[in-house]
Order: C-alpha cells, then sequence, then structure tokens
C-alpha cells in the first residue's frame, strides 16, 4: 500500500502543529509545511509570526517549509499553484488544523477538490480541552504569541501553553479555549515532532489595529 504524502497548511501554532502530529501518526508523509505570508514576506498571514523565525521552526522538525508572499486578494491563487506545483512531487493531500469553522471546512474543501487532491482535517468536530490537554500531554510546548485585543490583553503574551493557562482561559469570559475566533495564536518551539527546541527570545510587544503582537525573535547559537 503506497504511504500517502501530504503537505500541512501550517502557521506555527498548535492546531496546524496538532494536525500535523496526528496525520504523522496514522501514517501519512508528512513532505512539506506551507505556510502564507503577508505582501511584504516579512510575517505570516495567520498568526503574524515572522518569516524567518518559522524557518528555523522548520528546520527544528526537520521539514522543509514553503512560503509565498501574498495579498488577501491573490491568496487563494497562490495557494492554489503551490498546490499545483507540489503534486509533482507526488504530494496527494493536504493537512489543515481548523476545529470547527464551517466557512474554513467549505473553502479548503473546495481549493483542494479543485486542484484534485484531499482534504484532511484531524481535528475535525472536537471538543477544545480535550485538544488543548493532548496537545500538553503529547509534550509540546508552545507560548502565546499574539490574541485580539477585544478578548485577552497584553498580559497574556508570552504565557505558556499548559493547565494555567486552560484554567485562566475558561474564567475569562465568552473565549473559544482553542481560540478558534481569533482570540489568540500561538508559537510552538519543541515537541515529539520536533528534532530539537527552537532557540528564540521573546521582545517587546506591538499592537496593529485590534491585534496584539509579542515579538519572538530567532536566537540563532
Amino acid at each position: 500500500m503506497d504511504i500517502l504524502k501530504a503537505f500541512v497548511s501550517w502557521s506555527g501554532g498548535k492546531d496546524s502543529t496538532l494536525a500535523c502530529y496526528r496525520a504523522m501518526m496514522n501514517g501519512i508523509e508528512v513532505v512539506y509545511l506551507v505556510n502564507m505570508l503577508s505582501e511584504d514576506g516579512i510575517y505570516s498571514r495567520s498568526h503574524g509570526i515572522g518569516s524567518e523565525l518559522l524557518k528555523a521552526q522548520a528546520e527544528a522538525i526537520g521539514i522543509p517549509i514553503i512560503q509565498k508572499k501574498t495579498t488577501w486578494e491573490s491568496y487563494e491563487d497562490e495557494f492554489k499553484n503551490t498546490i499545483m506545483q507540489l503534486k509533482k512531487d507526488g504530494v496527494s493531500a493536504g493537512v489543515f488544523g481548523d476545529i470547527d469553522l464551517q466557512e474554513h471546512r467549505e473553502w479548503v474543501e473546495r481549493v483542494c477538490r479543485e486542484t484534485g487532491i484531499e482534504a484532511i482535517l484531524p481535528l475535525w468536530n472536537e471538543e477544545r480541552e480535550k485538544l488543548l490537554r493532548e496537545f500538553i500531554n503529547s509534550g509540546f510546548k508552545a507560548i502565546v504569541c499574539s490574541t485580539n485585543a477585544s478578548f485577552l490583553g497584553s498580559e497574556w503574551l508570552g504565557r505558556k501553553v499548559d493547565s494555567d493557562l486552560i484554567r485562566d482561559l475558561k474564567t475569562s469570559g465568552n473565549i473559544d479555549l482553542c481560540g478558534e475566533r481569533g482570540e489568540y495564536h500561538t508559537f510552538v518551539y519543541d515537541g515529539p515532532i520536533f528534532k530539537s527546541p527552537v532557540k528564540f527570545f521573546a521582545g517587546k510587544w506591538i499592537q496593529r489595529d485590534k491585534k496584539l503582537f509579542l515579538e519572538i525573535c530567532n536566537a540563532k547559537s
């Protein structure tokens, strides 16, 4: 039986990481991480993580990362073009970390259908706290790298993803525990899919519109 080769739609955060881990545990060969960048190529479009830090993260994992600059208007075309290139390398599936946003799922499935690959959503419709605890108990390590200031303030930036974070999120009002509505995003720096931890240091935080971002820099040895 042929091994399924796939890419992971990659943000550098906990959901795409856990989706990647589950796919690998199910025998899927993850051969690429695909990450869409801002138009200037400096930051990831999804989480605002620096492109160089994401390269260091991919190197620590040992899976090549493909990064594409895009505007929101050209996002879909760039994503499709990337998939078509990966198909030439034998990639026949894409792995996505969406949990329950139906609009996202419909977009993912349509794009994959139109490019002739299979869409795999390993986390779909699973209970939030269960996913977070699986992430933690599997040995992954991550910090909060951005928040939506309408929900969570700057004091959350840099916090570790652990049981204390789950406890505090549960008492913080109408917050999705996994941040599925964009309440917060994370950067994963170690865990069972990593060959070595990402060396980094956190700097100041900045605000762009209603989003708060922690500046995280790669600390090269």
